[in-house]
């Protein structure tokens, strides 16, 4: 079978190559992809800077946003059978099956031994076929097939807003307005979350208000602000008091600079990755003062578990009938499996771009 795969460690290896096409065996499922979404962190496997390949292999095949079909199941599989529509889950437990892996929560590992499909210690999604243990399948209804490789993605901005929610139950709190810092695809996601939830949301971005971005925004009521002209602050200015800042970006000194910006009792989660480890003027003595003064929380999140896609399944399908048609505008361009490395090359204009690997 074909397969997009990289050499961790070594800059601009992607290709796609053949490898023997996985047999299930008892107890596991064989899934024939469909498409798989093309995000931030396959860029940055590419260039080098992550990435890690299963133990006896010299690579690694990437793909962690995906959409499948059952081909195949093995003995022992009640739960799922041939032609279900199916997401996977992407962390799996570390080894030592510390109290975060052996209750459910991989993304909560105590230690850096876990292993993640596509990333790091197992080959990932961006093939024509994979196996899986059903208990890492999310089956999806066919009526969110258009919309459903999202929900990876979708899942980890759950994750987040839930953490907030439960992180501010130290207090009696009514939060009326949230900002997302960013509108890509996990900043709008998270907008239509906070917008689905019942929140006065505002995002914004460096493209202009006749952007897509812009349009998918406004068409959901989301306020949005082309950054270059309006400044974070400003933005702040227009908006009133915001209960909580989700940083989207990946800039640190955005994630900062939100710290300052969020109110009182107010909460900022820290989504973003910064890779490039560039270094920014901090005031640490007015970031201390700030968060003690003025009872702010600020926590960082990363990947999700089976309770946040299926919780996530469920937001797809609430957003879908309060938007319709909304999300599937956010699928700017499609390429081939064959074509993955055009796939890499983002426009500016791009917020998720697809690769469709089986009819």
């Amino acid at each position: 079978m074909r397969a997009a795969a990289i050499t961790p460690g070594k800059k601009d290896s992607l290709d796609v190559i053949d490898v023997d096409q996985p047999r299930p065996g008892d107890g596991e499922v064989l899934v024939r992809m469909l498409e798989a979404g093309v995000c931030g962190t396959d860029e940055e496997l590419n260039s080098g800077i992550i990435g890690e390949a299963p133990p006896g292999s010299d690579y690694l095949i990437i793909g962690h946003e995906n959409l499948g079909v059952v081909d195949e199941a093995g003995r022992d599989v009640r739960a799922l059978r041939r032609g279900d529509l199916v997401v996977a889950t992407v962390r799996r437990a570390c080894p030592g099956m510390c109290f975060g892996c052996r209750t459910g929560q991989p993304d909560m590992c105590e230690s850096d031994d876990y292993f993640e499909r596509g990333i790091k210690g197992m080959h990932g999604y961006m093939a024509e076929y994979y196996i899986e243990h059903p208990e890492n399948l999310i089956q999806v209804p066919p009526s969110l097939r258009k919309i459903a490789v999202l929900l990876e993605p979708l899942s980890i901005v759950e994750k987040g807003i839930e953490q907030a929610i439960k992180i501010q139950e130290r207090m009696i709190w009514h939060p009326r307005r949230a900002l997302v810092a960013g509108a890509g695809p996990i900043g709008l996601l998270a907008a239509l979350i906070l917008r689905d939830t019942g929140l006065e949301v505002s995002t914004f971005a460096t493209r202009g208000m006749e952007s897509l971005k812009a349009r998918i925004a406004g068409a959901a009521g989301i306020d949005y602000f082309n950054v270059k002209e309006t400044p974070i602050e400003q933005i702040v200015e227009k908006q009133g008091p915001l209960d909580m800042i989700v940083e989207a970006t990946g800039s640190s000194e955005i994630a900062f600079k939100s710290i300052g910006l969020v109110s009182n009792n107010g909460i900022v989660c820290l989504t973003g990755l910064s890779p490039q480890q560039r270094t920014h003027p901090v005031c640490t003595d007015c970031v201390n003062m700030d968060l003690v003064m003025h009872n702010k929380a600020v926590f960082g999140t990363v990947s999700s578990n089976r309770v946040h896609f299926e919780r996530g399944l469920d937001r797809l399908a609430s957003v879908e009938r309060r938007w319709p048609g909304l999300l599937e505008r956010m699928f700017t361009r499609r390429v081939s499996l064959e074509n993955v490395k055009e796939g890499l090359k983002e426009d500016k204009e791009d917020i998720k771009i697809l690769v469709e690997i089986g009819a």
